[in-house]
């Protein structure tokens, strides 16, 4: 590369090709809610169970979560755009797998191998933009970036909804493949190879006892509300034992040199509120995804193209307020917003048990809207606490903490409010069910489409069970919506006690003073511009980090160091084209800078 000033000559393409192989794995976590009750059908899907349903979520989000820390410490020492080349790969074989599963424990076991793909890609695709784009241009590219993943998850539901109504389920997943390969084919003509000289070690011993906990804790979870008890050994023995394994967990993590996640972090009580308030909301937004699609198909009798496009309100909230949130909170301080966001969620989720199973679709979708709008506000302040909270030097892990955050409250959430939806729908629907033979009446009684299935075949009691099976999930479906609220509000006064509020003016995160511009932050001696952070002597623009030392020094996340230089969650001083050790280049993750290779040239 002739002038890493002016970064990476195909830069832009780069990026396209960057967020074309991240929405193949983001539409993937919300193109499959459309299709749960296609599965649960016996006769259009597999006939999983509610328990079933929930894992088949969760084998995704559990591996992902796991390995995220993992993926990004394989991929600083291999090459990114291997470890990428590599996940797409396991991604795409998974995805075939889980399109041609003969019953629910091989769609679970594949959605737990797309995870371990999925878990590449992420970490992967913003460290190559971070490579490539000078600091100029790198906010605008990270911004692209994200704006890619609410568009995701827009596709989601639509595109899931579109193929199902032409297709058997299994093409939901299939339609990963072709992506999957055009995507690894632009990476390889159009994305250089880039690594970082320090070594990390990787932490197996965490990533192995995270991924025990989490499971037996979900599955304790998820047998304790498919049975509508946790009184039975199956149920808390796996939670007791999922808490012990967790707690081995940290106390492993708080020993370690290298950590899989840094638990020591949590001392920041700013740092720890807005990770806190990232899981409450993912446990929210994932538990009502997961009982609206039943909701607006198992009850409504929508297709599941009709579904998807009701949750196009949701994204459309997401989409239009997430931009904007950044100005709001500039304004009013990442306390005050997040904790009013949160607020909003729970009224929203409240709100929900106002609906029964006749309610007009046109009332229910701007509650729809306004829970997506309280999401919308509390990303983005609790990304600028991550910064605020933390010295400069560990913005990088702690941002792989909010990511890994986000995975683990989707994991509870449905867990935890599916388990609910089914206990009080077991609850609720068994007396209803005594006009059928006992071995009827307990398949009938496991979910709402066990219940509707049977009662297609009944002619005497049909009608009546349908019904009966309606105003159970809603009284069930009300239950989870007030769990949530619940959470969500529980969430708030976490914020509005930790979360660091508006800074005065002139005040710095990290200390220092000065003019300049800022957002939260300072710009230092000399002028300077600032996202959460500083620019110091000299000049020196900075986005959560600072720009220090004579001559500038850009910095994302990180510090530019004497004699410029531009850094990404890392140190660099000066600019080189070759290695990107100490004394030159473009960092991230570490010291490392943007390394040129034949790919490059």
């Amino acid at each position: 590369m002739a002038d890493t000033d002016l970064g990476h000559p195909r830069r832009w393409r780069i990026l396209a090709v960057l967020v074309g192989s991240l929405m193949a794995v983001i539409i993937d976590t919300t193109i499959l809610n459309v299709s749960l009750r296609t599965l649960s059908d016996p006769v259009l899907g597999l006939g999983a169970t509610h328990g079933e349903l929930e894992w088949t979520l969760n084998s995704y989000t559990i591996v992902f979560a796991a390995l995220l820390f993992s993926w990004g410490v394989i991929a600083d020492r291999v090459g990114r755009k291997r470890v990428l080349l590599t996940g797409l790969v396991i991604f795409g074989l998974s995805s075939l797998a889980s399109a041609y599963s003969q019953n629910p424990e091989q769609l679970i076991t594949a959605r737990a191998l797309m995870g371990v793909g999925a878990a590449a890609v992420m970490p992967c695709t913003l460290a190559i933009i971070a490579a490539v784009f000078p600091i100029t241009e790198r906010a605008k590219a990270i911004g692209i970036w994200s704006a890619a993943i609410g568009v995701a998850i827009a596709l989601g539901p639509i595109t899931g909804g579109l193929l199902l109504a032409h297709f058997w389920w299994g093409s939901v997943f299939l339609v990963n493949v072709p992506i999957v390969v055009l995507v690894m084919i632009a990476i390889g003509v159009a994305v250089p190879e880039s690594k970082a000289p320090a070594k990390r070690p990787l932490d197996v011993p965490g990533v192995l006892l995270s991924i025990a906990g989490l499971v037996l804790l979900v599955y304790g979870v998820i047998e304790g509300g498919s049975r509508g008890s946790f009184t039975e050994p199956v149920a808390w023995g796996p939670i007791l034992a999922g808490l012990v394994v967790l707690g081995l967990f940290v106390w492993h993590e708080r020993r370690t040199a290298n950590p899989a996640f840094e638990v020591r972090l949590l001392r920041h009580p700013g740092f720890s509120a807005a990770i806190a308030a990232v899981g409450f909301v993912s446990f929210a937004m994932s538990g009502f995804l997961f009982f609206s699609a039943f909701y607006l198909q198992s009850v409504r009798g929508f297709t599941p193209l009709r579904a998807g496009a009701c949750t196009l309100a949701l994204a459309a909230a997401l989409a239009i307020f997430g931009p904007l949130s950044a100005a709001t909170v500039r304004r009013f301080g990442p306390k005050l917003v997040c904790s009013l966001a949160l607020v909003t969620v729970a009224v929203a989720l409240t709100a929900l048990t106002l609906v029964d199973a006749d309610t007009p679709i046109w009332a229910i979708l701007p509650d729809f809207f306004l829970l997506g709008t309280g999401i919308a506000h509390v990303m983005p302040p609790a990304a600028v606490s991550v910064m605020m909270s933390l010295p400069r030097e560990k913005a990088a892990v702690g941002s792989a903490m909010n990511n890994t955050m986000r995975q683990v409250g989707q994991v509870v959430g449905v867990a935890v409010l599916g388990s609910a939806l089914s206990a009080v729908y077991r609850l609720d629907i068994e007396d209803k069910l005594t006009v059928l033979p006992a071995a009827t009446a307990a398949k009938a009684g496991e979910s709402i489409e066990a219940t509707l299935a049977v009662a297609r075949q009944d002619t005497t009691h049909g009608a009546t069970l349908v019904q009966a099976a309606h105003d159970a999930f809603v009284s069930a479906m009300h239950v989870s919506s007030l769990c949530a609220a619940v959470v969500a509000l529980i969430g708030a006064a976490v914020v509005a006690r930790w979360l660091p509020g508006k800074p005065a003016a002139g005040a710095n995160p990290w200390g220092g003073g000065g003019g300049g511009s800022s957002w939260s932050g300072t710009g230092g001696s000399g002028g300077g511009n600032s996202w959460s952070g500083t620019g110091s002597s000299g000049g020196g623009n900075s986005w959560s980090g600072t720009g220090t030392g004579s001559g500038g020094g850009n910095s994302w996340a990180g510090a530019g160091s004497s004699g410029g230089g531009d850094s990404w969650n890392g140190n660099g001083g000066g600019e080189s084209s070759s290695t990107g050790a100490a004394g030159g280049g473009d960092s991230s993750k570490g010291t490392e800078g943007r390394v040129d290779t034949a790919a490059d040239k």
